[in-house]
């Protein structure tokens, strides 16, 4: 995906766990973070909690959507993933992408990775790799104020 383009529809999902939710949900209030993430990936592990800070921290203003994005046939396993979503603390729904649909779609190759959308639902900006919190959360709060502001 490149910055400015709208964020796809969430289709061709596997399962969802902690609840479904649709593009028209998530745009047109608040921004969107979604993070693509797999259970085979330490680095994502580590990264779990920043993104877990996030969610509470941005709570009234910022929608979180994890996407799980198998590396490997023993990502696919469902009861895995709900495991591993408890254990580290994942309360947002989570987009089962088994089939890589939606990482197709967003021409994704990376976990984990976070896609930041404005209120109007589009990209705003693109991160790989565990570290970069920091930035992450400058480019959220910029995305933030300029709703704020009313930009």
């Amino acid at each position: 995906m490149k910055l400015r383009e709208p964020m796809p529809e969430l289709t061709g999902a596997t399962a969802w766990i902690n609840g479904e939710v649709t593009r028209s949900e998530l745009v047109g209030e608040k921004p969107t973070l979604i993070h693509f993430w797999s259970i085979s990936c330490h680095l994502c592990k580590e990264a779990m909690p920043h993104v877990n800070q996030f969610r509470v921290k941005y709570k009234d203003t910022l929608n979180v959507l994890a996407v799980h994005m198998p590396r490997s046939e023993d990502d696919l396993n469902i009861e895995e993933i709900k495991h591993v979503a408890e254990e580290h603390g994942i309360t947002q729904p989570i987009f089962v992408d088994s089939e890589h649909k939606l990482t197709d779609v967003f021409e994704n190759q990376y976990v984990p990775a976070y896609y930041v959308f404005d209120k109007e639902g589009n990209l705003r900006h693109f991160q790989a790799g565990g570290s970069g919190m920091k930035m992450l959360e400058k480019r959220v709060n910029r995305v933030l104020d300029e709703m704020d502001a009313g930009i």
